[in-house]
């Protein structure tokens, strides 16, 4: 099968296509014949040893496709069937092996596409605003880079829990993103200080709660823009490592809370992964949740989408396909 295999680490440039042998299933495992795959930033993390992984390896984790073969033991899911994961080992592929108990069916209403493009980071966008930090009614949320997908995800969501949603991008066109996601306020930080702006709009008390998936060049903001016994939920660190800082901080802050979620350690469980992924593809299948792809490239071309990706210049989604 067609695939992108990483020799070492490094640059986009590392991403080459290349023939791989078929996966096989094995016990409790299905065979995928993938039609879309979302791109993320734990591949660049991964392709460039940020977060080192053996090599040769073909990156991706997340798909949408039709099961093709299916191993042994596994019940409830038949060649055929429609479906996507979070979890597939190598998801840069024609087709990726995954364990049943990790894949989601795709209903009908959403198309293979949107599942591949919502999966991962409506999944995050949902344990964040419904776990993490449980979005009231009234509450005033900020979002970082809102017109991201994950972003805009988030705030439809913080949305429909009731919540006024100040999200910060950096143009005008990103503007228009995040406000037809539903955002009530930006801020571009390009243009003006985001904790100043953030303290203004909110009378000067702060925020319960910011969604930060951009980490180092975004933290001190945050912590600054918490009110009293707020939440910073760092959950990505798409311009960088934060660096290790005093505890002592988060008191000054005002008794604040800081925690670094994780998708894995919020669908631990079968039926805890099924609550959340009916949640969110049921959603987009009666429109109540918005998918916006940003981009298509062929899989041949995932250094493109890497290099688009980490530029921080794109909005929504993007997918091999």
């Amino acid at each position: 099968m067609r695939a992108i295999v990483v020799e070492e680490t490094g640059g986009p440039e590392v991403l080459r296509p290349a023939e791989a042998p078929d996966p096989v299933p094995g016990p409790g495992q299905v065979v995928v014949d993938l039609a879309a795959r979302g791109v993320n930033f734990i591949e660049i993390y991964q392709r460039s040893g940020v977060y080192p992984v053996p090599t040769p390896w073909i990156p991706g984790s997340e798909g949408a496709g039709v099961v093709s073969a299916v191993g042994e033991g596994v019940s409830g899911v038949t060649v055929g069937s429609r479906v996507a994961s979070v979890a597939f080992r190598g998801s840069y592929a024609e087709r990726a092996v995954v364990d049943a108990d990790n894949l989601v069916p795709v209903p009908d209403g959403v198309s293979t596409d949107q599942a591949a493009a919502v999966l991962l980071q409506g999944l995050t966008a949902h344990y964040l605003t419904h776990s993490t930090y449980p979005v009231q009614s009234g509450d005033t949320v900020l979002v970082h880079a809102a017109a991201g997908g994950t972003g805009q995800l988030i705030t439809q969501l913080a949305k429909m829990r009731g919540a006024r949603v100040i999200g910060t991008v950096s143009t005008e066109a990103k503007e228009r993103q995040a406000r037809e996601a539903g955002a009530d306020e930006i801020v571009r930080y390009t243009e003006f200080d985001v904790v100043e702006e953030v303290r203004r709009l909110t009378d000067g008390e702060g925020v319960p709660v910011v969604y930060d998936g951009v980490g180092a060049a975004t933290f001190d903001a945050s912590l600054a823009c918490l009110r009293p016994r707020g939440v910073l939920v760092l959950f990505g660190q798409s311009s960088g490592v934060v660096p290790p800082f005093d505890p002592q901080r988060l008191n000054a802050a005002g008794s604040v809370y800081l925690t670094r979620p994780s998708l894995g350690h919020y669908t631990r469980t079968r039926e805890e992964l099924l609550e959340r992924s009916s949640d969110v593809l049921g959603l987009v299948s009666t429109g109540g949740l918005a998918v916006h792809v940003g981009g298509h490239y062929p899989l041949a071309e995932a250094h493109r989408a890497h290099t688009d990706l980490a530029s921080r210049a794109t909005t929504g989604k993007l997918l091999l396909v």
